[in-house]
């Protein structure tokens, strides 16, 4: 997997030096080339990890630039009205993340949101508790979690 991900950085440096353009956009052209030209030249190999979690990655990337311009409208508007929104509290979380690196990318990613924070880790590190600035219903919270950022998440990392 890191050998494929390493020949695509290597055939979008290619691309740019034949190009001539040092634009992120031309590096990242380069990239999906690449990654194609890798795609058909290992269709026949065992391991097609890389070809399944780079979609799996950018579809990430995109999930949780949404959710995060989403935290912070929810935020600023609550910031610039009058009238306070929000409803804090603290909600206890059960993780279906396993390993340290797991639940320390899933705990960055919440704490990275906006109105979000992390309180603390139990100690079987099944359960993190996780203050809520604007929490309407505990369970809706956790099943969208569960359902949304966590799931993908461990797609990629599993």
């Amino acid at each position: 997997m890191i050998k494929n991900f390493l020949m695509n950085l290597l055939l979008s440096a290619i691309w740019v030096a034949l190009t001539g353009s040092l634009y992120y956009t031309n590096f990242l052209f380069g990239f999906m080339i690449g990654f194609f030209i890798l795609w058909i030249m290992n269709r026949n190999e065992t391991d097609q990890r890389y070809f399944y979690r780079v979609p799996k990655i950018i579809s990430f990337v995109f999930y949780f630039l949404w959710e995060l311009f989403k935290a912070n409208l929810q935020v600023a508007f609550d910031v610039i009205t009058p009238k306070y929104f929000f409803k804090p509290g603290i909600v206890k979380y059960p993780m279906s993340a396993r390993t340290d690196f797991e639940i320390n990318l899933l705990t960055t990613m919440i704490s990275l949101t906006p109105g979000t924070l992390i309180v603390d880790i139990s100690d079987d590190k099944k359960t993190i508790y996780i203050h809520v600035m604007y929490l309407t219903d505990p369970e809706t919270f956790v099943r969208q979690t569960q359902t949304g950022l966590e799931r993908r998440l461990l797609a990629i990392l599993r």
